[in-house]
């Protein structure tokens, strides 16, 4: 089983072009997708949701899809709840995947204190050297500006 953490943050685009990135390149395909999102973005999660939908019925799978929201900026909280689903799913076995592209500072704090201990499989963040494409589709982003970066590559 494979589980999938993201973070819905500022950039909609963001979250949505990393997974797309992370499904095409890296042939990732979780069973279960988990978003962490502060509630100042409550407003983005619907797009997000069905966008998460439409890639991964495109490549052909669909996974179950679950989301978290913490109060802005509160670090506590969200070190508490990424910190108990990271702990859950490593007990239970599952491969997991962090991806914090667009993540705010209190959600990726979180994942990362807890993550990288776990030894999680995957921590992506997706780089674009030139805003000027950001707010767009994944395959419309010239390929050559973007870098997709695991964390977690060549670590034991």
């Amino acid at each position: 089983m494979k589980a999938y953490i993201t973070m819905l943050g500022r950039s909609t685009w963001a979250m949505i072009n990393a997974y797309y990135a992370i499904v095409m390149h890296k042939k990732y395909r979780p069973d279960e997708i988990y978003i962490f999102l502060e509630n100042i973005y409550i407003n983005k999660l619907p797009k997000a949701i069905e966008a998460l939908k439409i890639i991964s019925r495109a490549f052909g799978f669909e996974p179950r899809i679950s989301y978290e929201i913490i109060e802005e900026a509160n670090f506590l909280e969200a070190d508490k709840k990424i910190g108990d689903l990271l702990k859950e799913l490593k007990e239970k076995g599952y491969e997991i995947t962090i991806e914090i592209t667009s993540g705010r500072k209190a959600l990726v704090a979180g994942a990362l204190i807890h993550g990288v201990p776990l030894k999680v499989n995957h921590v992506f963040y997706l780089a674009i050297k030139n805003l000027e494409f950001a707010n767009r589709p994944y395959m419309m982003i010239p390929l050559q500006i973007q870098k997709l970066k695991d964390f977690m590559e060549g670590k034991d």
